[in-house]
């Protein structure tokens, strides 16, 4: 790891600022993602801003149609919330999928997102449940947010401050992960709300993605066996160590049928 300047605002405005008048310089939220790679050697960021400090950034409100997350929120405190495990049963249950208790512990939905991994959890929630990502500057719809493999809708120096979620009549989680890492070979959010159905995939591909036959034959027919015999083209799906793009490809019905199972229990 090669030396970097540290900084911990408590100010939401001063962690912009470092970020703007420090280039190259890296926010850290739980540091799940970032710190493996400072010490690989992969990154070498002049300076770290830690979010920390920011106490305005963590905890869970309700705001009856929604509930809001805080950015710098632990995946363990969401995965534990009876606000969230009561309105969204699906999204606690993501939480609580997350790595292991170590990773849950320190890691935050912020981080998360604002990484946007492509096997990441919850990209596939956020967009799963149409949510809202608020900044420091603006709020995004998850479907402008999520751009591509690790790159999303956030401008220089602008900082997830909170995300905001409808809540759904039903939604659920299900996903093949990776024994070792945890992270998602295929995940399946689903959410069922009064106008519309939403499916997101995570782990199939470079990027969170949507699938509208899934969500159009789930709007006439909330049950597994409505989307058993849809399969997806596994054009543009990730092929590695971990499993081909044909698998994934068969993994994305499957899991999707397990969500809605989930979604249903």
């Amino acid at each position: 790891m090669k030396p970097f300047a540290y900084h911990q605002p408590d100010q939401i405005p001063d962690a912009a600022k470092l970020l703007t008048t420090i280039e190259d310089s890296k926010l850290v939220a739980g540091g799940m993602t970032l710190i493996p790679t400072l010490k690989q050697r992969l990154a070498s960021p002049p300076a770290l801003v830690d979010l920390s400090k920011l106490g305005s950034l963590k905890g869970i409100t309700d705001d009856g149609a929604t509930i809001t997350i805080g950015a710098m929120t632990p995946h363990a405190v969401v995965a534990a919330s009876k606000l969230v495990q009561t309105k969204i049963p699906g999204l606690a249950a993501l939480a609580s999928m997350i790595g292991d208790p170590a990773v849950r512990s320190r890691g935050t939905i912020g981080g998360s997102v604002a990484n946007n991994d492509p096997a990441a959890d919850y990209p596939a929630g956020v967009l799963g449940l149409g949510a809202t990502v608020i900044t420091s500057t603006r709020e995004i719809a998850a479907d402008k947010f999520f751009l591509g493999l690790f790159e999303t809708a956030l401008e220089p120096g602008e900082i997830i401050t909170a995300i905001r979620f409808p809540v759904p009549l039903k939604a659920g989680y299900a996903k093949f992960k990776a024994p070792a890492s945890r992270y998602a070979l295929v995940g399946m959010f689903v959410a069922k709300f009064a106008d519309a159905v939403r499916v997101a995939v995570t782990g199939a591909g470079p990027g969170v993605f949507r699938v509208p036959p899934m969500e159009a034959a789930l709007s006439e027919n909330f049950e597994p066996s409505a989307i058993a015999a849809i399969k997806i083209d596994n054009d543009g799906l990730t092929s590695d160590i971990h499993a081909e793009a044909d698998y994934r490809a068969h993994l994305v019905t499957v899991m999707a049928k397990r969500a809605v199972d989930a979604a249903l229990s």
